[in-house]
């Protein structure tokens, strides 16, 4: 008999402003009896839904039940910042570019943003909340414009379109005079991530698939040829188990020492008043991703989209034991108030409503972990920053091999490299989040 003992359960300090912005939801219940089924799939954000509606289209008969240790559109899926991006976007670069095949990637890229499209129009999601605008990586510097023709050149060498924004385009596109130019990409979908998540959430509901919230997975046991997943009010078994918890896939004993746990932190407006909306002017809707990656993301969204506010994003802690505290949220608001203030002088010194922090995951080769990992216990996890598009693609692919299909995303997640192993602690730690703190210097006008 084998048994994994899961030894830390998701904690995130802060609301989870994209899902508070929307209003209260209806609470699904907590998995309080022991049960069976076919497939269980232990995470309920943008892997775990995506591999609940691919199993439920592979094999509509199946019995398909979601754990989720939280609420829906409460943990990182509810907390990112709501860019699915079809280009390559390596945050560990300067610019973007990655080294692997970019043409391969943006192909896939693009098949989980056409899932995501068609479980928008299936369940009647509010295409407020998926919206294909496009994203534009902001320039506030010389040598950030240079990153970002570094980049234009880049997407001109693969096919793909580009635009090159000037200062005055970004003030009439963002109200700011702060950037010096803009390099615009169209094929960005600019979600509502929290409506998006719920939606998603709804539609599998409707296909019959049972989800239970706060039900924390807290050991798999292994019985004949079933898995028993234990949760603290109730247990299932079922012949196959999908993880699609992402960098809590350490938890459960795997790829220990081989995964950077970090957390990203942002802060929300109040709802705009006339007056402030008067004041900032810009177009009502548009998402700024830095032309370095350690610099700043600012989002503005509208009425349709849970109100009239500014999201601003940046700043990084690497945590090993997936756990921080108030202090490096407050810290992290303390300098996006500062960014905040710079780009929107004449907004200076609102005040936040929201401020969070999400978890994410990325290894130092830049791969994810979607494989098969013991006899019926399949990965969809490690997302390498990149949870809306590579967690839809990782959520596919996981089904997909739980129910032996093979696919282009299978094929490619299943041929990766595993994660390369990590420097020893503390020197990780201290090391890491010394060069964070050097990087976002670096970046500090970005």
């Amino acid at each position: 008999m084998k048994q994994l003992t899961v030894n830390r359960l998701p904690a995130l300090p802060g609301p989870a402003a994209w899902n508070a912005i929307l209003g209260p939801t209806s609470e699904l219940p907590r998995i309080e009896s022991k049960q069976t089924a076919d497939v269980v799939i232990v995470g309920a954000g943008f892997a775990g839904l995506s591999a609940a509606r691919r199993v439920h289209q592979i094999d509509p008969q199946a019995r398909i039940v979601l754990l989720e240790a939280g609420r829906i559109a409460e943990s990182s899926a509810g907390r990112n910042s709501g860019f699915m991006i079809d280009l390559p976007h390596e945050l560990t670069s300067d610019d973007y570019a990655g080294a692997g095949d970019d043409k391969a990637m943006i192909a896939l890229n693009r098949q989980a943003i056409n899932f995501a499209d068609t479980a928008v129009k299936d369940y009647q999601i509010d295409t407020n909340f998926f919206d294909r605008a496009g994203k534009v990586n902001g320039a506030a510097s010389l040598s950030a414009h240079a990153h970002n023709e570094s980049y234009a050149r880049h997407l001109a060498t693969l096919g793909e379109r580009s635009e090159m924004l000037d200062a005055q385009a970004m003030a009439h596109l963002t109200g700011s005079r702060h950037y010096l130019s803009g390099l615009y990409t169209p094929g960005t979908v600019m979600l509502q991530p929290a409506g998006y998540i719920r939606g998603l959430a709804a539609g599998v509901l409707r296909d019959g698939i049972a989800i239970y919230e706060e039900s924390p997975v807290i050991s798999l046991i292994r019985e004949g040829d079933a898995w028993r997943v234990n949760t603290p009010g109730g247990q299932i078994s079922a012949g196959r188990v999908i993880l699609t918890a992402n960098g809590h896939l350490e938890s459960f004993g795997f790829e220990k020492g081989h995964l950077m746990q970090l957390f990203l932190y942002a802060v929300m407006t109040p709802e705009l008043d006339a007056d402030a909306l008067a004041r900032l002017g810009g177009q009502s809707r548009w998402g700024i991703t830095p032309s370095d990656p350690m610099g700043t993301t600012v989002r503005r969204i509208d009425t349709a989209q849970g109100g009239n506010r500014i999201v601003t994003r940046t700043c990084a802690t690497l945590a090993p034991g997936c756990r921080i505290g108030a202090n490096h949220v407050a810290r992290a608001a303390r300098v996006m108030q500062k960014k905040f203030d710079a780009r929107f002088p004449k907004l200076a010194g609102m005040q936040m409503e929201h401020k969070w922090a999400g978890h994410l995951c990325l290894t130092l080769n830049g791969v994810s972990v979607m494989r098969q990992l013991d006899d019926g216990l399949f990965s969809g996890c490690v997302q390498n920053g990149l949870g809306t598009t590579r967690g839809t693609l990782t959520g596919i692919g996981a089904a997909e091999l739980a129910c032996g299909v093979e696919s282009d995303i299978t094929r490619h997640f299943t041929c990766e490299a595993r994660p390369k192993r990590l420097p020893p602690q503390p020197f990780l730690q201290i090391g890491a989040n010394a060069i964070l703190r050097y990087k976002e210097w670096r970046a500090r006008h970005e």
